[in-house]
């Protein structure tokens, strides 16, 4: 049901015309890592290029007005209810956030589209002027675990995991990582790294629902990070930082991290490090050895060779 109604908003989404609008208000609704891979991707079809860092200018200046579950109170079906995405458009272009006169896939201008779609629950739909927050629900960090960016949904952090640091727990993939976690060897103040979980290592991005939910039900979703090369479904809540990017699969730093490496993360600076030096990694770097491939045929490989990373939409590209 989760996976239908996101679908739905996406399309929503897409009626928005431009990757600005169309991140604007997804900052708005607090809504899913996931839009950092879906809006790139879909904009390198159309040719236009969307720097991930786009996110946190926008963010910058667009309050979340949605709380939505599992991170709020309000579930998806009560926001359709209500006015759904055009009514939160409306209470955007009340700032000047929306560009009205965009031509959509419906027909019709944006304008045209939003009229009239008017904001029925202020609880569920908060007015412009009283938010959640005055900041967007999705934050793009960069440091030396993730030269090339990686995402966090910052409106499903606890405002103590806004800022942490803690000893890397390191696994190179989600079973052993969950396994971890339900046997009771992760312990408050870490930070889970789960690596060659991305596009190439993956193959492909499995959701990391599994370890997100682990951490939560044992009661470590206000003291424990997770950090991966991996992604996220619109269920996951805390700390959860995915699409690390360069990804381990080609030797992003976050293949590089050993277990009890101090990772210092700080949202709303937008920053991820690893304390380690750079003689360090780059000592590292040299001992590093790619991973076979886990499948050598079929479509799976085609797109293993082909596919960019996650800061790139995880795009198919033949050069």
């Amino acid at each position: 049901m989760v996976k239908i109604f996101s679908k739905v908003i996406l399309c929503k989404l897409i009626s928005c015309s431009t990757p600005a609008n169309a991140l604007t208000v997804d900052m708005a609704l607090g809504c899913s890592t996931n839009s950092m891979l879906h809006l790139p991707a879909i904009a390198n079809e159309c040719g236009i290029s969307l720097r991930p860092e786009l996110a946190n200018e926008i963010s910058a200046k667009t309050p979340n007005l949605c709380h939505l579950a599992p991170a709020g109170h309000a579930y998806i079906e009560e926001l359709d209810e209500v006015g759904g995405v055009y009514a939160v458009m409306n209470e955007l272009n009340k700032l000047g956030l929306i560009d009205k006169d965009c031509m959509t896939v419906t027909g019709k201008t944006i304008g045209e589209n939003i009229d009239g779609c008017v904001n029925m629950n202020t609880d569920i739909i908060r007015p412009a002027e009283n938010p959640y927050s005055t900041t967007g629900g999705i934050a793009v960090l960069k440091g030396n675990l993730a030269p090339d960016t990686c995402v966090v949904k910052r409106s499903a952090v606890v405002p103590e995991m806004l800022k942490h640091e803690g000893p890397a727990r390191v696994f190179d993939c989600e079973e052993d990582a969950v396994k971890a976690i339900n046997t009771g060897k992760i312990n408050a103040g870490d930070v889970v790294v789960i690596r060659y979980e991305g596009p190439k290592g993956g193959p492909g991005m499995r959701e990391m629902l599994s370890p997100t939910s682990a951490i939560a039900g044992r009661g470590l979703g206000s003291s424990v990070a997770l950090v991966t090369d991996g992604r996220f479904s619109g269920a996951s809540r805390g700390a959860s930082i995915g699409h690390v990017s360069p990804e381990a699969a080609v030797g992003g730093n976050i293949a590089l991290v050993e277990e009890g490496d101090i990772i210092k993360i700080d949202i709303n600076n937008y920053s991820i490090n690893v304390d380690v030096s750079d003689e360090v990694l780059e000592e590292r770097r040299k001992r590093w050895k790619p991973r076979a491939p886990q499948i050598t045929d079929g479509c799976l490989a085609k797109y293993s060779s082909m596919v960019t990373s996650g800061s790139e939409g995880a795009v198919l590209k033949t050069e």
